[in-house]
């Protein structure tokens, strides 16, 4: 069994910074692919961001590239989201899950919710105006 747990959310002024953490339980993390997702009230799940098994790659929703940045750390079994000039449109509940539906080691990341197996409980981003 896998758990997720998020941290770093809270509420921050436009053109601020947060820092969001997903760390993970069990022996697989460095196997898998990991994705950011966010949902805001009244809208569907989105994509946001995700990365590779092995840092090797990355791949971002359009409207966060250039300020939100997703690294892992492999040894601390954690995943990270570095989100500048955050704006009032990217208020949402912020989720972590792996990119485990369709095996270890995807060398691309993808971007549909169903290819994700495990999720967080989301942590909270406010982003006021």
């Amino acid at each position: 069994q896998v758990q997720l747990i998020e941290s770093g959310g809270g509420l921050v002024q436009a053109g601020g910074s947060l820092r969001l953490s997903c760390t993970a339980s069990g022996q697989s993390f460095s196997s898998y692919g990991m994705g950011w997702f966010r949902q805001a009230p009244g809208k569907e799940r989105e994509f946001v961001c995700g990365i590779t098994w092995n840092g090797g790659s990355t791949r971002y929703e359009d409207s966060v590239k250039g300020r939100f940045t997703i690294s892992r750390d492999n040894a601390k079994n954690t995943l990270y989201l570095q989100m500048d000039s955050l704006k009032p449109e990217d208020t949402a509940v912020y989720y972590c899950a792996r990119a485990g539906a369709l095996g270890p080691r995807l060398q691309y990341t993808p971007v549909r919710g169903i290819d994700y197996d495990y999720w967080g409980q989301g942590t909270q981003v406010t982003v006021s105006s």
